[in-house]
């Protein structure tokens, strides 16, 4: 059995922590780093009608938009948010987002994967199942839609009346429904509809994921309905229960002015606990900064390495510039810097830069943790 309540406290510090290994500033940070009060604006969502997971969403991008970051080019954001204030009473239902923002790369989408299974199992001490589909973009989800519309219209006599009744009003709606009483053995499925680009995409995302030992299954009868959602859609569960869900939103932030691509994962589970304490925050000694896709995709699997060895390590995965990955590693005052190029990935080393001295030595990655715990 799953646990049905988490100590608000525990959920925020075990959020904090696999944000920090895998690169994922709180949205609290851009906000504090803000100037001035917020300008008041018009819910640009006011007449939509949203799914319960994409007003998550929308309450995160407001919030965003309100800090008023620049987006630079080739310089995406990964966030991590939370409704857990530290010096308040617990949420009765608690949220854990993670959002990687201007960036349309597969990288980022199996990073939030990785970062939300990291999450999961910290919490529920068990190995979640990842299911995993791509609805497409525009283009795609018109055509699977069309694609669903004969489907009902042909089994007219077979399906069951409100299933049909669904159809007329929104086809997605209804396939969600035909799963869910079983009646989907010869379902259209997302993926046999997927414009080149969106299926380019998904073998991208799906290669990114068996190169970084990500298991994983594919669901042809996942799907993210409404108009916030594209692409990529998964899920994690437990015991047969949902935990954790994501999917693209890249036309869903058009709304807020700033079209770019998107990607967010969210976790909610009923909290407990009273005012809830801040989260622990330890004194980093590693930065890991790294350049280049062999580099990217062993820093994802190393993260796991090193929370398990409770090093005080932090990255930015997601962040491409070499120059830009330094800079934070500045801003966060780490003694060390751990660097891997392309040459590094390849031969399975990593350097480690002593910033006082600049004196470097070649580490191998077997082993890793134990050597940089010697240091620490």
């Amino acid at each position: 059995m799953i646990r049905d309540t988490i100590p608000a406290d525990e959920l925020l510090n075990k959020a904090s922590a696999v944000g920090q290994y895998y690169g994922f500033t709180p949205l609290t940070a851009l906000a504090a780093r803000s100037r001035g009060a917020a300008k008041k604006a018009p819910d640009p969502l006011a007449a939509l009608t949203l799914d319960p997971m994409a007003e998550v969403v929308a309450h995160f991008l407001k919030q965003f938009r309100a800090t008023e970051t620049v987006l630079l080019p080739r310089q995406p954001t990964f966030l991590w948010h939370t409704n857990i204030t530290p010096g308040r009473p617990a949420p009765k239902r608690a949220t854990i987002q993670f959002h990687a923002l201007g960036t349309d790369r597969a990288l980022s989408d199996a990073l939030i994967i990785r970062t939300t299974i990291a999450l999961v199992r910290d919490l529920y001490h068990d190995e979640p199942v990842v299911r995993i589909n791509s609805m497409g973009d525009k283009e795609t989800r018109a055509r699977y839609a069309r694609e669903l519309g004969n489907f009902f219209k042909k089994r007219s006599t077979t399906l069951p009346e409100d299933c049909l009744a669904c159809a007329k009003r929104d086809t997605l709606e209804a396939a969600e429904l035909a799963i869910a009483r079983e009646y989907a053995d010869d379902l259209p499925t997302p993926t046999e509809h997927l414009s080149d680009a969106s299926r380019k995409r998904f073998e991208d995302i799906l290669e990114y994921l068996e190169m970084t030992e990500t298991p994983y299954e594919l669901a042809k009868n996942l799907i993210s309905r409404g108009s916030a959602w594209s692409d990529t859609c998964f899920e994690l569960m437990l015991g047969g229960e949902r935990v954790a869900w994501g999917s693209r939103y890249n036309d869903f932030t058009r709304h807020f002015g700033v079209p770019m691509g998107a990607i967010g994962a969210v976790l909610q589970v009923a909290s407990s606990g009273a005012v809830v304490p801040k989260a622990k925050t330890p004194r980093l000694r590693f930065s890991f900064v790294h350049i280049g896709d062999e580099a990217k995709r062993i820093s994802i699997q190393l993260a796991e390495e090193f929370r398990r060895a409770h090093l005080a390590l932090a990255q930015n995965i997601g962040v491409e510039s070499l120059t830009e990955q330094i800079h934070l590693a500045e801003r966060r005052s780490t003694p060390y810097l751990l660097i891997m190029g392309r040459k590094e990935a390849l031969e399975g080393t990593a350097i480690l830069r002593n910033r006082t001295t600049q004196e470097e030595t070649i580490l191998p990655l077997a082993g890793i943790t134990d050597r940089l715990r010697a240091v620490a």
